[in-house]
């Protein structure tokens, strides 16, 4: 049976497996509306989470036929990867940010040769080792991956505009623009009054930009075709802030559970964030490659017990990382440094 979750005044959650995941599942939040249930996020495209999915609208006496859009977060599997489905089944209009759509488009469009062409340079770019670059490569060569991660996301048919009151009958729910975890990350600010009468500013939904207990993974997202230059991290502390003063009386997060107080766990992320900078800084007392950072960075395990793919996605994180400290002048990169290596800049008189 689904774990349902009644959060009140026509919110409910439902738990939604995320197969081989140590983070269980995704909260899909459903809101009721003038003109049918609208999903915030809609889970992993596998059997169990469909089946979850299914049973948890059941419960609430709803059919996925029933539903009548769906609102994305970001383009996450774990958030996006049912949409289509629930299109398919519903003939529900499906709505994300511009940034993330674009994401997507690109991740359905990629041939997979040159995408890892573009990994396999990458990565050799930032210090990995021949080691790890040999699958990329033999991949590569035998035409093994024919086929993508996300390629049969779907690609929304709406975009969410930064400010946007979306258009639900009955209901008053705004969006607010929040990158970093993704480019096109979105907030999602029930502007009603809490219908326990805590106090402060209404609900928000607020995906894996602010979680109870974790902090959400800030990485790198690029076009191979865009040669800007992106802050990340930068833009995850400046939203998280944004955040932080908004004032929502509860916080419906995509995993976890819900809480409230959300300026104390906007600070407690923005301690940790500043406390890992200073970190970084004294491990680049020396030139490091971004590769040489994430093995030396703390993770959730030893370097040694963080499996392949994972350490992609670190190498990402530890590159976020560098890209803010050079932004704030903390950092620099070594000149003529070969796949690149950066070192810590002096402060005068420290």
């Amino acid at each position: 049976m689904a774990r349902v979750t009644e959060h009140g005044g026509g919110v409910w959650s439902l738990e939604v497996p995320i197969p081989d995941n140590p983070l269980g599942h995704t909260l899909v939040h459903v809101l009721d509306t003038g003109r049918g249930p609208v999903l915030v996020d809609t889970g992993w495209d596998d059997p169990a989470s469909w089946t979850a999915l299914s049973d948890g609208l059941a419960e609430l006496g709803l059919a996925v036929a029933d539903v009548h859009g769906v609102v994305v977060t970001h383009h996450h599997p774990d958030h996006h990867g049912l949409s289509g489905r629930v299109r398919e089944a519903s003939g529900a209009w499906i709505a994300m940010h511009a940034a993330d759509i674009a994401v997507v488009r690109r991740t359905r469009e990629a041939r997979p040769g040159a995408w890892l062409d573009y990994l396999a340079g990458k990565l050799a770019a930032v210090g990995a080792p021949e080691e790890h670059l040999a699958p990329l490569l033999a991949a590569r060569e035998s035409g093994r991956m024919r086929t993508l991660p996300g390629l049969r996301a779907a690609l929304p048919d709406r975009e969410i505009a930064p400010g946007e009151l979306l258009d639900l009958a009955g209901r008053r729910l705004r969006a607010i623009w929040t990158p970093g975890h993704t480019p096109g990350h979105v907030c999602l600010h029930l502007e009603e009054d809490h219908p326990a009468n805590l106090p402060g500013r209404g609900r928000l939904f607020s995906g894996d930009h602010l979680l109870p207990g974790i902090s959400p993974h800030v990485g790198l997202y690029e076009d191979p075709d865009d040669s800007t230059v992106t802050d990340p991290l930068g833009d995850y502390l400046d939203s998280l802030e944004r955040i932080g003063r908004l004032g929502a009386a509860e916080i419906l997060p995509a995993h976890q559970h819900a809480f409230t107080d959300a300026p104390a766990r906007v600070r407690e992320l923005l301690a940790h964030h500043e406390e890992r900078l200073t970190g970084l800084l004294a491990l680049l007392a020396a030139p490091l490659t971004p590769w040489q950072l994430a093995e030396r960075m703390e993770w959730n395990r030893p370097w040694d017990e963080i499996p392949y793919g994972s350490r992609n996605i670190a190498v990402s994180e530890a590159e976020a990382h560098l890209r803010r400290l050079v932004k704030l002048g903390r950092a620099e990169a070594v000149p003529g440094s070969d796949p690149v290596a950066y070192v810590a800049v002096g402060r005068p008189g420290g």
